[in-house]
Parts: C-alpha cells; sequence; structure tokens
C-alpha cells in the first residue's frame, strides 16, 4: 500500500509549526517557529504581533518540514490544519497557508480542532478507547471522554480562568518572565506550601473547576504584602499556589474516573509538562494507565495536529475551501 503523508499546519496561538506524519504514526518532523522572546517584553501574547510573526516565517516552516521529511511537495497526501480554538488572526495565517498548498496541489484538507491535537499527542503510544483526558493548558481546563478516536465529549471544564492562564497571571505579580508556568513549577520544588490558598469547588459534586478565586487571593496577599513592606518569599508563594492548583486538578480527575471507568488517562496540554503534575499523578493515579505526551508535544505544535487528522482522514472529514476560523471552537459536551 501506497505510504500517506500529511502536512499538518499550527498557528492558533504563538508558535508556528509544521509537520510531517507518514502514515499513521511516523512523525518524520516537527518544525516550530517560537514566538516567546517578541512576547516577552509584554507580558503576554499579543495577537496583532502574533499574526505578524506567522506571516514572516511560515513559507520557510514548510519548506523546513519537508526538507526534514525528506520529501517533496509532490509526496504530500493530505494537508491537516488548527481552525479554531485560538487568536483568529493567527489561525488564519495557518489556514491561508494550509489553503493555499492544498489547492495548488490538488489535495485534501482535513479540518482539526486544537485541542483534539493536543489529546492525540499522547498518540506517540498505542491509546486504548475508551478514555479519559485531562486538558491543560493557557487557554483551557477541561475533561474530556473520548469513546474512540475522534469523538470527543467535554465532561467538565473550567467556570473562568484556564490553569495556564492563572501561572502567568500569578507570575507576573511575582515579576517573573513570561510565560511564568515552568519558573513557579521549579520555585514550588524550593519552598514550603505556607498559605492557605481556597481550593474553589473541590468538595463540589461536580466535574468543573475555578482557579479565578485562588488567583485573586494570591493578588490580595502579594498587594497586601507589598503595602506593608512586607517581603514575601516566591518560592514559597510558588508552592502554595501550586499546591492549591494541583489539588483541585486531582479531585476533579479522580471524580471523572469515578463516573467514567476508563483504562487509560491522557494528561495533555501545555500545563502537562508540569513536575509537580507528573508527581502527583504518579503517585495518586494507580487504578489506569496514565499516559503524557512527550515533552516536545505537550506545547502548540504541528505534529499533534497530524496525529489528530489521522481520525478524520479515516471518516473522510474534508473540509471545503471556505473553511474558516472559529477562534471559539469547542467539543460536545455531555448534557
Amino acid at each position: 500500500m501506497k505510504d500517506r503523508y500529511i502536512l499538518a499546519f499550527e498557528t492558533s496561538c504563538d508558535e508556528t509549526s509544521v509537520a510531517v506524519l507518514k502514515n499513521d504514526d511516523q512523525l518524520l518532523s516537527n518544525v516550530i517557529a517560537s514566538q516567546i522572546e517578541s512576547h516577552k517584553r509584554f507580558g503576554g501574547v499579543v495577537p496583532e504581533v502574533a499574526s505578524r510573526h506567522h506571516v514572516e516565517v511560515i513559507t520557510a516552516c514548510i519548506e523546513e518540514a519537508l526538507e526534514e521529511a525528506g520529501i517533496t511537495e509532490a509526496d504530500v497526501t493530505a494537508v491537516a490544519v488548527t481552525y479554531g480554538p485560538g487568536l483568529v488572526g493567527a489561525l488564519l495565517v495557518g489556514l491561508a497557508a494550509a489553503k493555499a498548498f492544498a489547492w495548488a496541489h490538488g489535495l485534501p484538507l482535513i479540518p482539526v480542532n486544537h485541542m483534539a491535537g493536543h489529546l492525540m499527542a499522547a498518540q506517540s503510544v498505542p491509546l486504548e478507547f475508551p478514555l479519559l483526558a485531562l486538558l491543560v493548558s493557557g487557554g483551557h481546563t477541561e475533561l474530556v471522554y473520548v469513546s474512540e478516536a475522534g469523538d470527543y465529549k467535554i465532561v467538565g471544564e473550567t467556570r473562568d480562568d484556564a490553569v495556564g492562564e492563572a501561572y502567568d497571571k500569578v507570575g507576573r505579580v511575582m515579576g517573573l518572565t513570561y510565560p511564568a508556568g515552568r519558573e513557579i513549577d521549579q520555585l514550588a520544588h524550593q519552598g514550603d506550601d505556607i498559605y492557605d490558598f481556597p481550593r474553589a469547588m473541590i468538595k463540589e459534586d461536580n466535574l468543573e473547576f475555578s482557579f479565578s478565586g485562588l488567583k485573586s487571593a494570591f493578588i490580595n496577599l502579594h498587594h497586601n504584602a507589598q503595602q506593608k513592606g512586607e517581603s514575601l518569599s516566591n518560592a514559597d508563594l510558588s508552592a502554595s499556589f501550586q499546591a492549591a492548583v494541583l489539588d483541585i486538578l486531582m479531585a476533579k480527575t479522580k471524580k471523572a474516573l469515578e463516573k467514567y471507568p476508563v483504562k487509560t488517562l491522557v494528561v495533555a496540554g501545555g500545563v502537562a509538562a508540569n513536575q509537580g503534575l507528573r508527581e502527583r499523578l504518579a503517585s495518586e493515579i494507580t487504578d489506569v494507565k496514565v499516559i503524557i505526551p512527550p515533552l516536545r508535544l505537550c506545547g502548540d505544535n504541528a505534529g499533534m495536529i497530524a496525529y489528530a487528522s489521522v481520525s478524520e482522514w479515516n471518516k473522510e472529514n474534508f473540509a471545503g475551501w471556505d473553511l474558516n476560523a472559529k477562534p471559539s471552537l469547542a467539543f460536545e459536551g455531555i448534557e
């Protein structure tokens, strides 16, 4: 049987990425052009700046991805692209590039949900369905039930801030460099959990998350200390903040596993790189198989979009040239 090569595009936020997937599971290339240095001075992602950077580098990323994969444009079988959720301007750059490539070479266009990409990044090892996924990133915190590849249903999500967003805002208050998640994780391992931050909704019998109260409590504590001229330890603050976050994530994940009996738990998204979260999962989730994508596939990248596109290819779920960006795209929910 002839080999299939999917060229995948990811431009939902501040990484421009193009990848090549051979058949179902051979990731031949995964080129990522990060914009972190450009956004650091603003303390967060500026949408207009992100869009312009995507335009500047996407053609070079395509060329590099094909070269690294050892194939030519003529070898590509299909084109996959993130069409949401994400920043609308950033998404449109990737869509324009993917459509242009697909149209020029007469190839089918595969639409991919960005969050499905995070989830299916775990496909670097064989997945057993049905499974439950905890998706934790800068823009999302949700529990997803996956009955089979390509069938995603949200069973719980945040009512307000995403966990990664809370990390970045707390990091900004402490004067840490954006993105702050990794540094807070490192500081948390050096400090002590001495501040009693709230763990919202942790005892409620639902699968919803809330981090805005925790974020506000942190900011208020820090602000009050500044007004009094007191000096607080960033290590202790980080330890207490991260302990609260992880208590919430673990409590809700355990409740979900009770409600939806599965053999596999996938934990994915940028926050899945958090060492503290990985330690808690290893020590507390022992009756199901926990799969976390490799570190290089936890952040935004086109490799994960390529993996997620396989089930859409198998279902012949192809898009027309009128495919548009959907910045608020979401999985279906369970009533």
